[in-house]
């Protein structure tokens, strides 16, 4: 055990330190790689600092499981803390046999050790006597506990506090779709009429290729339309029947996110009546994302233009008190917003990453007032697909969980998720096995929306 973590924690040195075989270790990984292959295993984990009881305890923390183990070895401080190379892996009880065969066709020394548990127990025997029978939980929040304290001091501890208490009793999120999601007909993609929507960028945006792909997918022309572009009068909004406000950090959010942006088109008079007659014009749409749903609230765009800027939502900063980058769940409500139609009651994953999304309602009757109008989309959801406050289900706060707003009429949507970002299956952080097969994501229908309104509304 010479040099391993326990050695450590005991400051002492020791003698026999870990030793790595290159024959083994390459027989280990081809093996491992073919159980891949064939489906055969669930989970995996090196055996590495901490031994094999830190293998097993962080697999088991992982899947908020228990276990229920016995172990054949003549020393049980050695079986449980060496550091030797090893791997522990999980399979249904049904591939076992087939688990084994590679192994010992591959003439790699293993053990069958037990199994997991839906109990939140472990419980490990070597050599028929017990050495640790606790609720994980507990010795989850030892093994957490320098992070939690770690947190605690970077973001605002309430928020740390929040996930902490949140992690023992987490499940999968719970997906679901009203819905087949499918791709476009052919004869979309290749029509020589597409409806044109101009992808809307500023110095320090991002996302801008994303957007143009998804539009692209839908059956749509995108252009790439830089404010530069505006500005110089090389263009105009009249030839577009789609603007899209794209995420990220306008003039690196210097003067508060998507302020720059927005004074750029307010105190320009040209460019401030461009834009104020393309968002009036009937047969238009916008979408705002992230940046450009902050640039949307500043406008006066969601939920209508008109409001007392003292009474304007607006999109501040994070309850965390910091940047937030996560793949998170989302509910999609009943409302007026003309791209989520037929979404109504989906629960999906979505990429946030954002510093200012908490929505901020100055007037609180402007609030419910938009509520009972549909003007609420979107909203953070926990895993089990209900609308949250609680942090990191709803990364920024934001009341209720609203994720996002949209006019009256449907037309405009404004949004601080990135739909754009996971609209093909590879793209999602995560998909529950009966969600793999999909051959699109369910957000590409929000853009497939747009086209045929486009259509319908000539």
């Amino acid at each position: 055990l010479g040099g391993s973590a326990l050695a450590q924690v005991y400051n002492h040195l020791g003698d026999n330190c870990p030793k790595a075989d290159g024959e083994p270790l390459k027989a280990g990984f081809m093996v491992v790689q073919a159980m891949l292959a064939q489906g055969l295993i669930t989970a995996g984990h090196d055996r590495s600092d901490g031994g094999l009881i830190v293998t097993l305890l962080e697999m088991a923390f992982a899947g908020n499981r228990g276990l229920d183990l016995t172990i054949d070895a003549d020393n049980a401080t050695a079986a449980l803390f060496a550091e030797e190379l090893g791997i522990v892996v999980a399979c249904p009880a049904s591939n076992r046999k087939r688990v084994e065969e590679l192994l010992l066709a591959a003439r790699l020394p293993f053990q069958y050790l037990g199994h997991s548990t839906t109990e939140a127990e472990i419980r490990v025997a070597v050599n028929g006597h017990t050495v640790l029978d606790q609720p994980m939980p507990q010795l989850r929040a030892i093994w957490e506990a320098t992070s939690h304290q770690l947190e605690r001091l970077q973001i605002n501890p309430a928020c740390a506090d929040e996930e902490h208490a949140a992690i023992f009793t987490r499940t999968n999120p719970r997906y679901h779709l009203p819905f087949t999601p499918t791709s476009s007909a052919p004869a979309i993609l290749t029509a020589a009429d597409k409806p044109k929507v101009a992808i809307l960028r500023e110095e320090g945006s991002n996302s801008d290729r994303e957007m143009a792909a998804v539009f692209y997918q839908a059956g749509f022309e995108p252009w790439d339309v830089c404010m530069q572009d505006l500005l110089a009068g090389k263009i105009g909004l009249d030839q577009f029947r789609g603007l899209a406000a794209v995420g990220g950090f306008a003039y690196a959010d210097v003067p508060e996110s998507a302020k720059g942006w927005a004074a750029t088109i307010r105190f320009n008079d040209k460019l401030a009546a461009m834009f104020t007659e393309f968002y009036q014009r009937p047969d238009t749409f916008t979408l705002g994302v992230c940046n450009g749903c902050q640039l949307f609230g500043l406008l006066g765009w969601v939920p209508e233009p008109g409001l007392a800027p003292e009474r304007q939502p607006r999109f501040v900063h994070n309850r965390s008190g910091r940047f937030e980058s996560r793949w998170t769940t989302v509910k999609i409500a009943r409302s007026r917003a003309m791209m989520f139609a037929g979404m109504e009651e989906m629960v999906f994953g979505i990429h946030v990453d954002h510093g200012e999304g908490r929505l901020l309602f100055p007037d609180d009757s402007l609030r419910t007032r938009l509520e009972s109008n549909g003007q609420m989309p979107m909203f953070y959801a926990d895993d089990f697909g209900q609308p949250t406050e609680i942090y990191p289900f709803n990364p920024n706060g934001s009341p209720g969980g609203i994720a996002g707003l949209c006019s009256a009429d449907g037309r405009h949507l404004a949004v601080m998720p990135h739909p754009e970002r996971c609209f093909l299956p590879w793209q999602c952080h995560w998909l529950p096995e009966e969600m793999k097969n999909l051959t699109v994501s369910p957000w590409l229908k929000m853009f497939q929306n747009a086209f045929t309104w486009c259509r319908e509304n000539r």
